[in-house]
């Protein structure tokens, strides 16, 4: 009998128990749980309730026969209830009998006098493994510490099958050998390929149904020959003469092993050598016979030198000199003894007399000195202050109208200056009438209130003291046109390096658990801080700088330069559970058909020397981060923060381009003086390098005369050329004597130096004229150019340069929690959910970060405990301007996977 209706189970149980007391609601102690059906046996099906009357199965809304249920009845000792426990089993023909797209499932319900209460379901599947493997491992040979990649692909089977590795019939466990990585996709993944990983792996999967094997794939890990080092040279074959010398060397740096490629080039080498013959020494003839001495004896000598020694050849053999009697034996006289003794009392006495003669020259000596030196004594304060003139100070005379006077002010006008950081060179010639400027009425001071000079005299270098916003400034080029880089944000003070933190170029918040982004306004640098990256319940001061200190200067070595701002975010020392991912903005062109570009991310270390950390395109499992490439942004995923900054060089044999902006401005009207001047800046195409050259004008007075225009740098060598060309020569002249001025290549192709630019003074017939028409051209010498058509009235009043966001996103500088990000956490957990398992078909993560075009280097994500959680986070990083949920549910809907689809909608604004 099959109860297919609720109110017969009502009858059965108010016919049964007319009158039991009142109960609580049956509570389940064991549910159904999921079960499969192994080729022919049944699932056996279990649940248990107290306090329950009755228990009765419900597999696909129908009621199980009462005949099928196996029923248990029992006691409970502590709290007296009745424990009912009910079994059914569910054979495979039941499960394939089953119609429809719902799979087969089984659900428990117990009654008592209270009511009745359902289990959870419990689905029945029939378990099976295919026999063929999707992909199966492949031999290969690879060098010593190559990284290797062993794919495998189990058969398709319900449950999903479970993968090991066999490294010749042993299993692998990464947890005991961290050289070994198993993926989320079941690939293995060796580190560093070592010798003793030459062997036979084999990729298993099994699960309820069955065991299966792959092919076995054979990994040969070869050692190609490296050369010793050289042995000393022999000594030369010949003893006398012309020879040869050898020195050899071995491959055994290592010795090839496993098929590895034989050392190159010779094993040994072979040159001439000459080796000198050795020369035996021989005595010249005896000399003649010395006089006859008081000893009646006389001397003769000889020497080796007929021919001396060489070479190591023997030193002559015999007595150098030979004496003989004079007299033939007659001579018998000696000295006297107490003439001796006179002589040498005689010369006692003259060395005592000579020391007692010193010793009173001394005294004499000391005593007029220290008689000179009390003459020399004056007034203690005209000492101290003579001691601070210069050293060919003279007091001024009064009738040299050229001098200056303690009341009046200095003459700006009576010489040029010329930059030499931080002082000033004052000269003045016969000949420099033309390049006299009235510093006075220059544009360039005008601004300045607090410049202060002190002048001493025309022999005498005069001090500038600068304020803080043109301090090191370096001077290029010449005085009235002239390439200058600025930089105002350090200074050296008190022999303390100091550097000034602007506010305008940082940020920080106080991030938890929910996360955050952090982001400097107008500048394209950001910091995005996924949630779960810091600990539940703690809290850190996170912050986000942009570097202008020469400390943190990143420099390019040889032909390199630098692409972006040099970014500290931190704390440095600050541990992530989860990666972060910081986004750069760069200047380099990127749309070319074939890579121009060898980008290199590097990370400054405590010490203050720089490090590469990756370099595009050479990634490999040892690598920190991860680096997504945009035309005008990279973002660098990242579990380490620090300061970072991307550099870049040509990669042959095409030269590789980068982007500049050329921003014209001249002084603000009215102007009052002849002079006018004229600044072109040549700057990194990034929002942030066009900030600073804005606020560095605005200080200044300065006004921007056009939009800022592009230019193409090529790295070909050529400097940057700057002219200016039909000026109205009957009002305006121009006073840089050269017909152009040019900025070094390897001072913009570098990217070290901020604020480049060149002055261009023109001086007006009188303050009658007021239009200027002019045209300026910027070009690299045999490369691209562009050109300023300027047509002005220099007394019409322009507002000032405001800052002008040049693909910088106009974020808040720091958003903190949910609202830091445009994908709801729901619809996030969701998304990972569905595509982190790795799918048969291959739509899992690996074709979402396809779509999104984040598939350079997939072990990067395959390594981590949720891909499809980072390629989100990299997702939001590269929308936070335009981020909208249209692009995504489109990869998605495109990936077939519509039930995310439908969440997005239902959950979403999409």
């Amino acid at each position: 009998m099959v109860w297919g209706e609720t109110s017969d189970y009502s009858e059965v149980v108010s016919d049964s128990f007319p009158s039991a007391p009142a109960e609580p609601l049956p509570e389940f102690q064991l549910e159904p749980e999921d079960g499969f059906v192994v080729k022919n046996r049944p699932v056996q099906l279990r649940c248990r309730a107290a306090p329950a009357t009755q228990i009765y199965f419900k597999c696909n809304g129908e009621w199980v026969n009462q005949n099928d249920h196996v029923t248990r009845e029992s006691l409970d000792q502590i709290t007296g209830l009745v424990v009912r426990e009910v079994d059914i089993s569910v054979s495979r023909t039941q499960v394939e009998e089953l119609f429809g797209l719902e799979d087969y499932w089984c659900q428990c319900v117990a009654w008592s006098s209270a009511g009745t209460t359902k289990s959870s379901r419990a689905y029945v599947h029939i378990a099976y493994l295919r026999k063929a493997f999707e992909q199966e491992p492949l031999g290969r040979e690879v060098r010593l510490e190559q990284e290797v990649l062993l794919q495998c692909r189990p058969p398709e089977g319900i449950p999903p099958a479970e993968v090991d590795w066999l490294k010749n019939e042993e299993t692998i466990d990464p947890s005991q050998d961290s050289n070994f990585l198993m993926t989320i996709d079941h690939d293995l993944i060796i580190k560093q390929a070592r010798l003793s990983d030459t062997a036979n792996y084999t990729c298993v999967a099994r699960n309820h149904v069955a065991r299966r094997r792959s092919s076995t794939a054979t990994l040969i890990v070869y050692v190609s020959g490296g050369w010793s080092s050289w042995t000393e040279w022999l000594e030369c074959s010949a003893r006398c003469g012309r020879g040869w010398q050898r020195r050899t060397r071995s491959c055994t740096n290592p010795a090839p092993l496993n098929g590895g490629a034989f050392c190159e080039g010779p094993p040994f080498q072979r040159v001439t050598c000459t080796t000198l013959c050795p020369v035996d020494g021989g005595w010249t003839e005896w000399a003649k016979w010395s006089v006859c001495g008081t000893e009646c004896t006389h001397w003769t000598s000889r020497e080796c030198q007929a021919p001396p020694p060489r070479n190591g050849g023997l030193h002559c053999s015999g007595s150098m000199m030979e004496s003989k009697n004079c007299t033939d034996g007659l001579c018998t006289r000696t000295l006297d003894p107490g003439i001796g003794v006179m002589v040498y009392a005689g010369l006692v006495g003259a060395l005592l007399l000579s020391v007692v003669l010193v010793l009173c020259v001394g005294v004499l000596a000391y005593r007029r000195n220290c008689l000179h030196l009390h003459g020399d004594i004056t007034d203690s304060s005209s000492a101290l202050t003579a001691a601070f003139h210069p050293g060919n100070y003279k007091p001024p005379r009064q009738d040299n109208p050229h001098l200056l006077h303690p009341s009046a002010p200095p003459d700006l006008t009576a010489t040029a200056g010329t930059f030499r950081d931080p002082l000033f060179s004052l000269r003045q010639g016969a000949n420099d009438g033309h390049h006299k400027i009235p510093m006075t009425t220059s544009p360039l001071l005008d601004p300045l209130p607090s410049l202060k000079i002190k002048v001493y005299n025309s022999s005498t270098l005069s001090s500038l003291e600068l304020p803080a916003e043109l301090r090191g400034l370096k001077h290029v080029g010449g005085t009235m046109g002239r390439t200058v880089a600025w930089d105002r944000d350090e200074y050296h003070h008190g022999g303390h390096h100091t550097v000034v933190r602007d506010p305008g170029h940082s940020t920080s918040a106080t991030l938890g658990s929910l996360g955050g982004r952090l982001g400097i306004p107008n500048t394209g640098v950001s910091l995005l801080v996924p949630p779960g990256t810091i600990p539940q319940g703690k809290f850190y001061e996170m912050y986000l700088i942009i570097n202008k200190s020469e400390k943190t200067t990143l420099p390019s070595e040889g032909s390199q330069t630098v692409l972006s701002p040099v970014v500290s975010c931190g704390p440095s020392g600050m541990l992530l559970s989860r990666p972060v991912v910081l986004t750069l903005p760069h200047c380099a062109q990127l749309d070319t058909p074939t890579p121009d570009w060898t980008l290199t991310l590097k990370t400054q270390t405590h010490q203050g020397a720089w490090e590469e950390v990756l370099t595009v395109g050479e990634e490999s499992l040892s690598s920190p981060c991860y680096l997504q490439l945009e035309e005008s942004n990279c973002h660098v995923v990242m579990e380490q923060l620090g300061t970072y900054g991307l550099v870049g060089q040509s990669c042959p044999p095409q030269p590789a381009c980068k982007r500049l902006q050329l921003a014209l401005f001249a002084p603000r009207a009215p102007c009052l003086s002849l002079d006018y001047i004229l600044r072109i800046y040549c700057t990194q195409d990034t929002p942030h390098a066009l900030r600073e050259v804005l606020e560095l004008e605005r200080s200044l007075g300065g006004v921007l005369m056009e939009d800022p225009k592009p230019l193409l740098f090529k790295d070909s060598y050529h400097n940057l050329r700057l002219s200016i060309h039909d000026i109205p020569h009957s009002h305006w002249r121009s006073k840089l004597l050269a017909k152009y001025q040019e900025i070094p290549f390897h001072h913009i192709w570098s990217g070290g130096q901020r604020l480049l630019h060149c002055t261009f003074s023109l001086e007006r017939g009188s303050l009658a004229v007021s239009q200027l028409s002019c045209k300026i051209c910027v070009r690299q010498v045999e490369g691209e150019g562009q050109i300023f058509q300027l047509h002005t009235d220099i007394q019409e009043t322009l507002p000032p340069c405001s800052p002008i966001p040049s693909g910088g996103t106009c974020l808040p500088s720091s958003q903190v929690g949910p609202y830091a990000f445009r994908l709801p956490t729901t619809i996030r957990q969701k998304i990972c959910a569905s595509l982190d398992a790795p799918s048969a078909r291959g739509c899992d993560w690996r074709l979402l970060a396809h779509s999104l075009d984040f598939d350079r280097y997939l072990n990067y994500f395959a390594t981590k405990p949720s891909p499809t959680a980072v390629l989100l986070d990299l997702w939001e990083a590269c929308h936070q301007g335009d981020a909208d949920l249209v692009s995504l549910a489109t990869a998605l809907e495109e990936m077939g996977k519509s039930e995310v689809m439908v969440v997005m909608m239902t959950d979403g604004d999409c």
